[in-house]
């Protein structure tokens, strides 16, 4: 074996190596760069007048070089002119009042309208008007391999941006309230703390999520919470004041169900939602839902555990009747009932 190691170029090739039109892969590669810069620059230019910072608790009566220091609890982004904010539901889960300060210094109070731990979002409203604003992006799904752009508050460095490209889609985040987050955008775009609550956005400046989590000891790995489901949330808490939600009233686990069980009933799963007990003003003391009964479909869907009860329950309209596919014992039957929202 010989070991081949580089000599003096000749001086012709060196001359032709160092010319700037020579190499037309270094063109290309330039060009790349360019381009790839431009997109970054032009969705921050769009984006960053409307991203903020957020202080809540002591901090948040100062908007001074003091309390820049400190760091904000979390960043955020307004997405209407009249100063409606969202934002982490973390960032802002104890307390009614915060104060956000815009990229050009200016810092205003802004109240906390409504929150919704199973999502992770909250909506502030800026006390301020004819604030620059970014749009959701709800009319065009993501697509994995796109370029997006972090915007943020992390450590206390406001406007800080990052640039990555997303991952994989339709995720599954579990909220602290225990609820899976559904359709999660998993994405390159560097995070840190008090990036919580701010903008993931396309190469057009559209919001395309909202961040809210990385994985400690991991290395490119970033989630948002996607644009329709922001969206959603911030629809509900400004027509409604709050987000409803379906409640059945029972307690409930995920109970694997007796193979026999599923061969002699045909059942399309092997584990259910067992209903362990009910609350005794719930719409299931109404029905003849029953300690003991195991949950497999809702509506002609098949349910495998609390997590697909939940997914299937998260979008349905409050009020409407529904139909549960029960295994009793031995037997399989179908429960009517009408949810509602929960009392309080």
């Amino acid at each position: 074996m010989s070991l081949w190691l580089p000599g003096p170029m000749p001086a012709h090739m060196l001359e032709a190596s160092t010319s700037p039109d020579s190499s037309p892969s270094d063109s290309a590669a330039n060009d790349a760069l360019d381009a790839y810069s431009q997109a970054v620059v032009g969705a921050v230019e769009l984006v960053g007048p409307a991203v903020v910072s957020i202080y809540v608790g002591a901090d948040a009566g100062r908007g001074d070089a003091t309390n820049r220091e400190r760091g904000g609890a979390g960043s955020g982004v307004v997405v209407t002119p009249d100063g409606y904010v969202l934002t982490n539901e973390h960032v802002v889960q104890r307390v009614d009042e915060a104060r956000v300060t815009f990229v050009d210094g200016r810092s205003v109070p802004a109240i906390v309208v409504g929150r919704d731990p199973a999502t992770d979002l909250a909506v502030l409203r800026a006390q301020a008007a004819a604030l620059p604003y970014a749009q959701l992006a709800t009319t065009k799904a993501p697509r994995v391999g796109q370029l997006v752009v972090a915007v943020g508050n992390p450590l206390g460095f406001e406007s800080t941006v990052s640039a990555g490209v997303i991952s994989a889609l339709g995720r599954s985040l579990r909220s602290r309230q225990g609820r899976l987050i559904e359709g999660i955008v998993q994405h390159t775009a560097a995070l840190n703390p008090g990036n919580s609550g701010g903008p993931l956005v396309d190469a057009q400046g559209r919001v395309v999520g909202i961040n809210t989590a990385i994985i400690a000891m991991a290395q490119g790995i970033g989630f948002s919470v996607p644009a329709a489901t922001a969206q959603w949330i911030l629809t509900e808490i400004l027509t409604q004041g709050r987000v409803r939600r379906a409640y059945l009233g029972i307690s409930v686990r995920d109970r694997p169900l007796d193979l026999r069980l599923v061969r002699a009933l045909s059942l399309s799963v092997n584990r259910g939602v067992e209903v362990i007990g009910r609350d005794d003003t719930g719409p299931a003391v109404e029905s003849d839902l029953r300690p003991g009964d195991l949950i497999v479909g809702v509506n002609g869907t098949s349910v495998d555990g609390v997590d697909a009860l939940h997914r299937q329950l998260s979008r349905w309209q409050v009020g409407s009747p529904l139909t549960l596919e029960v295994v009793r014992r031995t037997r399989s039957l179908q429960v009517k009932l009408t949810p509602r929202e929960p009392a309080g």
